[in-house]
């Protein structure tokens, strides 16, 4: 939806409350236009309610208003004597327009001063699960959210079965766009398998201030722009267009910023010509080719002895090849009497795989490619326009044809274009193993979702063991990985240790 169209909506929300509670704001010795006003009439109806102004705030605060709208639904029909549990039913399930029928054909009375305590244990109970599931929602959405690593293109750095915090503050938070769907789940609900999230109404692309920028080998999680399958790694799902914040999240490291010059010689990634050098605790990985003797490959050695626990296959009666290996494995296996060589695997010849998929590139070899940047202009023609089709069409929302060399935006020839937004070029560790940038392209802004800056637990997918040593580690940082866990166990015991105590003397004054 447009600014404009959301501007519409939101009038038409206010005219619909007008029309339902203009009584009711009489009846509780209001003015019936107070009603009519945007904003005003909800911090009025907050009083009638008795409830704190600061909730209109939630009123307007994306997921998290879903979950407030019934609640002053129920609020308001309360303050009016409506208190039975088919009331309550009533005026959830018609979404408040059972509201519309106290208004106009029953002639009810304010219950002014009304006790805002629950009147049975259940209610309390629920009454404190929405306040729950509320702060939650915030925290999910704008604060923090759990995220856990699906697949190995980060192996080394971040373990298949790890469990990370990701921060959404880091680089500003992000409203959703989805502005109905079920809070603190993605795009289905779990065990159901059912779609999450309505596609209508959509909230424009908004971001909160950020802490700090995205900078070249951070890790980043962000939704995959290329997702158009409904459920992720179904193979059965059907094709479906999803909304931005709906797609598939993906968790790769950034190798190239906005204005960047990139390319890939040999697997190494270059930057304005210059070789990017990897942070200390980054372990790129590569597939390379092991001949040996014939004396000493087997899986027990390998695993005891050279302590590779990497796949690898057989290509010949004495030839390997493994998939992802590190440089700290390649010279426990090179300094190994009974290896003959270790040669680095680069892809030869062109694939169409590769992005942009009409250059004679594969994975290790490619570029250079110009990385976006807002604000910034391209000449466009037929060998320029395959970089940049997907953002000019679909991530920036342009009516694009091309007629021959005539190429044409929103209706006019082109021969350049300036960017609307910043891109990023996402890569994984494990070289050979993974699904990023080099096939689909850019990322562009609206599409990330945070920093992962904590892993909070990880279990060992195969052995279905906890990494111990793995618990409570920061992502960033210099050197090996520090576990906070037992801090955690002394901070948790301190808090219990302080809550008894403080029970104890509560109960003894009272």
């Amino acid at each position: 939806m447009t600014l404009l169209q959301w501007f519409i909506f939101f009038l038409a929300v206010q005219v619909i409350h007008y029309l339902g509670t203009w009584k009711l704001y009489q009846k509780a010795g209001r003015k019936s236009w107070e009603a009519a006003i945007p904003v005003y009439n909800a911090v009025v109806l907050m009083g009638i309610i008795g409830r704190p102004r600061w909730w209109v705030i939630l009123l307007f605060v994306p997921i998290v208003n879903l979950i407030m709208f019934p609640v002053v639904w129920v609020e308001t029909l309360r303050s009016f004597g409506k208190n039975k549990l088919s009331d309550t039913i009533l005026g959830v399930a018609t979404l408040g327009l059972y509201i519309y029928y106290i208004n106009y054909a029953e002639d009810v009375t304010y219950v002014k001063d009304r006790s805002l305590k629950a009147k049975s244990k259940s209610g309390d109970t629920l009454s404190s699960l929405l306040f729950a599931i509320v702060v939650a929602t915030i925290v999910h959405t704008y604060v923090m959210q759990p995220f856990t690593i699906p697949t190995s293109s980060l192996e080394k750095t971040l373990l298949v079965g790890d469990f990370l915090f990701v921060s959404k503050f880091h680089y500003g938070a992000r409203t959703p766009m989805t502005t109905v769907a079920m809070p603190m789940v993605h795009d289905s609900i779990p065990l159901t398998g059912m779609k999450s999230y309505l596609k209508w109404p959509q909230l424009p692309y908004f971001r909160l201030p950020e802490f700090e920028k995205i900078e070249k080998n951070d890790i980043v999680v962000f939704n995959w722009p290329v997702d158009t399958v409904r459920f992720f790694r179904d193979p059965n799902s059907r094709d479906i267009r999803k909304p931005v914040d709906k797609k598939s999240n993906y968790v790769k490291r950034c190798v190239g910023t906005p204005g960047d010059s990139l390319s890939i010689k040999n697997g190494i990634v270059y930057i304005d010509g210059k070789e990017l050098i990897f942070p200390e605790r980054a372990k790129p990985q590569y597939s390379y080719e092991v001949v040996t003797d014939g004396s000493i490959l087997n899986d027990a050695y390998l695993q005891d002895e050279l302590k590779i626990t990497d796949s690898y296959g057989r290509i010949s009666e004495n030839t390997y090849i493994f998939t992802s290996l590190t440089d700290e494995s390649v010279e426990r296996i090179k300094n190994n009497p009974g290896i003959k060589s270790v040669t680095r695997r680069i892809a030869e010849g062109g694939d169409k795989s590769i992005f942009p998929h009409t250059k004679n590139w594969n994975v290790d070899n490619m570029g250079p490619i110009y990385i976006p940047e807002e604000g910034k202009t391209v000449g466009l023609n037929k060998e320029t326009l395959p970089f940049y089709k997907m953002i000019i069409d679909e991530y920036e929302h342009n009516d694009l044809s091309v007629d021959g060399d005539v190429i044409t935006i929103n209706g006019k020839p082109a021969t350049s274009y300036t960017f609307k937004q910043n891109y990023y070029w996402m890569m994984g560790d494990n070289r050979h193993n993974s699904e990023d940038s080099r096939y689909w392209g850019f990322v562009p802004e609206d599409h990330v979702v945070g920093k992962p800056v904590f892993v909070w637990l990880s279990i060992d997918q195969q052995n279905k063991k906890i990494r111990w040593d793995r618990m409570f580690t920061t992502v960033s940082g210099e050197g090996k990985p520090v576990s906070y866990f037992k801090y955690f166990l002394i901070a948790l015991a301190a808090y219990f240790i302080i809550s008894f105590f403080w029970k104890k003397k509560k109960d003894a004054n009272a």
